[in-house]
């Protein structure tokens, strides 16, 4: 088993650092806030006091953490994981951030000897816990080669998609797609409760029709009740519109429904729902529709 790091260890990341221990894996830990780690360090993880220690410590190391300016924080300085970097140890950064930013990290990485790749996830915390993430990578073939024993320990599906920052340019395709994707069944949701039919009844048979994605299967109901702690707040959702309306503008590529949902996200910010999970873009919808959750 390989020596782990994991530097990030919030929902989604704890998480698979909870999956990498049941596999047998050494993992070394590092949170901004250690007290919301202590449960993988009561279930064995070996704790760092900064990502220096992480990376020093360790073969491969994982990151995930919420943005580009978060990456670059633990990245940087005399107790960034850069510091601990030496040749032929690998980074592999589960962010999702600007693949601008991704790619001059990467490059940094290699004048320490040691390499990287982006590898995002597409997925909940609950398709996690089933076993059914997926993850793209990008970076050089060979690496990819080293790390995806590691990752298919983490999610089922690993798809090598390119050079470095393309897994992440893969990533935030997905993603704007899932804000869509909830805009669309709100308004379904809404149309069919103003007309009379009970909205706990509207939630059932679209989420067994046929415009039931996996994303609308497990988020859909959120419409009903929104969960105690979210999967994918308000913010998090937004960051990645704009890094998508980001890479259009570069691109060429004109996005006028990922525009509309990232106004929605604004508004959910604007009514104090910025901690909520993005599916309270259906609240949003709903206060303007004369309906109250």
């Amino acid at each position: 088993m390989a020596k782990l790091g994991f530097i990030g260890l919030g929902v989604m990341g704890g998480q698979m650092v909870s999956r990498l221990l049941d596999k047998g894996h050494t993992v070394t830990g590092y949170n901004r806030t250690r007290s919301k780690a202590q449960w993988l360090v009561d279930r064995g993880m070996k704790w760092g006091d900064s990502p220096r220690a992480v990376t020093s410590a360790t073969d491969f190391t994982f990151v995930m953490v919420t943005n580009s300016e978060a990456l670059n924080s633990v990245a940087e300085g005399p107790d960034g994981y850069l510091a601990g970097l030496s040749a032929g140890k690998v980074m592999i950064d589960m962010s999702t951030v600007s693949p601008t930013v991704s790619r001059a990290l990467a490059a940094k990485v290699r004048e320490k000897g040691a390499d990287m790749v982006d590898s995002p996830v597409s997925g909940s915390v609950i398709t996690l816990q089933e076993g059914k993430l997926s993850v793209m990578v990008g970076g050089r073939r060979e690496t990819f080669n080293r790390v995806q024993p590691l990752l298919m320990d983490v999610g089922p599906k690993v798809s090598y998609v390119g050079d470095n920052g393309l897994a992440l340019s893969m990533k935030i395709a997905i993603n704007l797609s899932l804000a869509v994707q909830m805009m669309a069944f709100s308004e379904g949701v809404l149309l069919a409760e103003k007309s009379g039919i009970p909205r706990e009844t509207a939630v059932d048979v679209l989420v067994n029709s046929a415009i039931a994605s996996p994303m609308v299967k497990y988020r859909g109901p959120f419409v009903l009740k929104l969960p105690d702690e979210a999967w994918f707040n308000v913010n998090m959702m937004q960051k990645d519109m704009l890094l998508a309306m980001e890479m259009g503008r570069q691109l060429d590529v004109p996005l006028p429904t990922t525009a509309i949902c990232n106004e929605f996200l604004t508004a959910a910010r604007g009514m104090g729902l910025v901690e909520q999970d993005f599916a309270v873009m259906f609240d949003v919808l709903a206060h303007m529709s004369g309906v109250s959750r």
